[in-house]
């Protein structure tokens, strides 16, 4: 990426951009360096999230360049001016790069001085707006701050605490007529930021819990009483994407204060529900990416993130051969070793508090979105939440190749343990009130994958596709489901389903005895490597059915579910419906928990795999670095002290590669804390007991396995391979829960809590 400025004579194509043609001029935080036809180095590296800010003087010629509001110096001098020369900021993007400016449309995060020495925005601020809004604003807080003394009829100081909308029509009418000139203001992005934002987060500045400061509930609703819909829409939107980049953009400072300061007003505002409904019904998922909330930033420069000041004490293991081979001896530590180790672990458990405490916040939030006891009457938040997830999972799963709409496997990673902690939250809740009626353990019932409830977009099932599966096992959903299939839909047949017919067919005439085609799925055929129950009995006969009416059903769309096609009632059994048999009659928790247990598991194989094998690499090069060490200082003790310009290049070796371990060791605590924690590592083995269980229940339905997704394979494999391969040495399979994990079984003990 290549950012600064050019004029209308330059011409960019494939090869050149900003920076490579006379007149552009470019600054390159990758590669450190300034461009105009050559090059030369400059400036800081640069790290996603950054802001940069491109300054150009005209009347002196210079261009200079602000990294996070710090400058850099002076870049070019003398540049080109005269008569028929403009300037127009100019980037050049390489493939998956994206960038955000601010022209001034909204207020900069590290604004300059204006005036003589100083830099203004290409577009200037709304001043004569600012200054209406700031003095509509203060008129706002002294009413809200008064009451009437009935006795007297004066004006009297109260307690925004115990100030009611009931009971004073005069403060009411005054309000309404403040509202009337300062919502149309608030419309304008630059003011709810610069204004609306700066006023609410001075109120959670006095501390204490979001709960002790009412006022903000209060406003919004006299938002909502007081202005009109449309603005009270806009108004909001505007005011959570301000929070979104707020949050984004805010540099990593020790305590995460920007961070915690910006998700403490989130919190208040969707405590609002009338506002969490709208916000998460039309902004939330739609217009923002709702799981950046949940994502917390890894600083790629330690010394600006604090970690120097968190963990002064840096420290690695040495536990590798010269061929980067795990050794086998266990060599003891040394008293110096032992206590840097221990140094380097308290330091570790100060960033695991401060960042435990941003992730509670996060949890906080979905929490708030996950409520199904919403008092205002209409769809309760968790149901909207359940619908727009779903179009996220659809998005990210359909969209592989189209990177403008998939979700950052990063994000994914962070949003996964959040909804985990979320929905533990939820679901012990539910248990503790009603302890007889439910099972401890977590899984999905079976049914979900074929009543039609859950739409699972074109993912493959074990037996193939779901038209064909449809088809051939009709008669054995109607026999041990009572579920019988919208005619509409088994004459919906594709090319596919009659190609995997015939192939059916061969399979069937060439093979003694028969099998099921459905058998054919590599998934299933790695999984039997991995699960000893994966399809043993799906060849025994099943005891029938009792004489129950038989069921109809369809797949619905997101869009056409409402909360009693989830939840049920008055005998619909909801996502529970088509139960076999060999399922319990109690339900094991809230219908619409079930279906966030289900977008887990689908999350899990879409990236977080990934990204949690990705991130091992800070790990190994951690290892390098440490070899190379222990090999430089091996060296350095063996070099002839009569070899003085060896032994000098040996021991710049050595401070590169401590310099460089420290910075490492650093970074690692960070991941270590946000990734491979025994926390998160419990998560994933959480998520894998809930594959376990899930397959398990689903084997027991014989020939309606075949419907479950393919993915929840893949998740028990690739989850069982992360706690072995990825989480140690920091956290041992041996510390889980449960009896044989890592000695060859699994036994499913325990509940949803590991």
């Amino acid at each position: 990426m290549q950012i600064g400025w050019c004029t209308l004579s330059c011409r960019f194509n494939q090869e050149e951009g900003v920076g490579d043609t006379p007149d552009s001029y470019a600054y390159d935080g990758n590669r450190v360096r300034k461009w105009n036809v050559t090059t030369t180095n400059y400036g800081k590296s640069w790290a996603a999230g950054d802001i940069v800010s491109c300054l150009i003087d005209l009347d002196e010629g210079t261009i200079a360049f602000c990294l996070n509001g710090i400058s850099l110096g002076t870049a070019f001098d003398n540049i080109t001016r005269g008569a028929g020369m403009a300037y127009f900021p100019a980037i050049s993007l390489s493939f998956k790069e994206s960038v955000a400016f601010n022209f001034g449309s909204r207020p900069l995060r590290y604004p300059l001085a204006a005036g003589r020495g100083g830099y203004r925005p290409l577009q200037d601020p709304p001043v004569a707006d600012l200054v209406k809004a700031r003095k509509l604003l203060g008129y706002l807080k002294n009413v809200i701050h008064l009451g009437i003394d009935v006795t007297e009829g004066k004006l009297v100081e109260k307690d925004t605490s115990m100030w009611q909308l009931q009971g004073e029509p005069t403060v009411l009418i005054t309000l309404a007529h403040i509202f009337n000139y300062f919502a149309p203001l608030m419309c304008k992005v630059y003011l709810v930021e610069d204004v609306l934002m700066t006023f609410l987060l001075s109120i959670l500045e006095r501390g204490g819990a979001v709960e002790a400061h009412p006022l903000i509930q209060q406003l919004l609703d006299l938002m909502w009483l007081l202005m009109e819909e449309y603005e009270v829409h806009e108004c909001l939107k505007q005011l959570l994407m301000s929070l979104l980049r707020a949050y984004r953009f805010s540099p990593i400072i020790p305590d995460l204060g920007l961070q915690i300061h910006y998700l403490r007003l989130t919190i208040a505002v969707l405590k609002h529900e009338k506002s969490r409904k709208y916000l998460l019904s039309n902004v939330l998922f739609d217009v923002l990416r709702s799981v950046v909330f949940f994502y917390i930033k890894s600083p790629l420069r330690v010394e600006e993130a604090g970690l120097q000041e968190l963990i002064p004490t840096t420290w690695w293991p040495n536990r590798f051969t010269k061929e980067g081979k795990e050794s086998k001896e266990v060599k003891e530590e040394s008293a110096e070793e032992r206590l840097r180790r221990r140094a380097y672990e308290r330091g570790c458990q100060r960033l695991k508090k401060r960042i435990e405490v941003v992730e509670g916040l996060q949890v906080q939030i979905l929490k708030l979105l996950l409520n199904n006891k919403d008092r205002g009457g209409g769809e309760a938040s968790r149901y909207i939440f359940l619908n727009k997830f779903r179009k996220f999972l659809q998005e990210n799963a359909s969209n592989r190749g189209n990177l403008t709409v998939l979700c950052p496997p990063e994000y994914m990673v962070c949003f996964l343990h959040r909804l985990i902690a979320a929905l533990r939250f939820f679901w012990d809740g539910h248990k503790a009130k009603t302890p007889a009626t439910l099972s401890s353990e977590a899984y999905v019932p079976p049914q979900l994958f074929y009543n039609g409830k859950v739409d699972y977009f074109d993912l493959q099932r074990l037996g193939g596709l779901l038209s064909h599966l449809k088809k051939t096992l009709k008669d054995d959903l109607a026999a041990k489901a009572n579920v019988l299939i919208d005619p509409a839909e088994l004459q919906a047949v594709t090319m596919d389903d009659l190609d995997e017919d015939e192939e059916s067919a061969m399979s069937a005439a060439q093979a003694r005895p028969p099998v099921p085609g459905w058998l054919s799925s590599p998934t299933l055929g790695r999984a039997n490597r991995f699960l000893s129950t994966a399809a043993v009995s799906l060849m025994n006969p099943r005891r029938p059915l009792g004489t129950l009416e038989k069921i109809k059903v369809r797949t619905l769309s997101v869009e056409q579910r409402t909360e009693e096609d989830i939840e049920g009632s008055h005998g619909n059994e909801g996502l529970l419906l088509g139960r076999p048999p060999e399922e319990p009659e109690q339900p094991i928790t809230e219908n619409s928990l079930l279906e966030v247990l289900d977008g887990i598991v689908m999350m899990y194989n879409l990236s977080v795999h990934q990204q949690l094998g990705k991130m091992v690499g800070v790990s190994d090069d951690v290892n390098e670095y440490a070899m190379a060490l222990k090999d430089t200082e091996e060296k350095i003790s063996r070099c002839p002290k009569r070899r003085r310009d060896i032994h000098e290049e040996l021991l710049k070796s050595q401070k590169v590669f401590s310099e460089k371990l420290n910075h490492l060791s650093r970074r690692l605590a960070w991941i270590n804390v946000t990734i491979y924690s025994k926390e998160k590592m419990q998560d994933i083995y959480w998520l894998l007991r809930v594959c376990i269980r899930t397959i398990e229940h689903g084997d027991r339905t014989g020939s309606l396995f075949a419907f479950m997704p393919e993915f929840y394979l893949s998740v028990a494999m690739n989850s069982y391979s992360a706690l072995k391969n990825y989480f140690s040495p920091v956290n041992s399979m041996e510390e889980l829960p449960g009896k044989g994990i890592g000695r060859g079984s699994i036994v499913n003990e325990g509940g949803l809590s590991p």
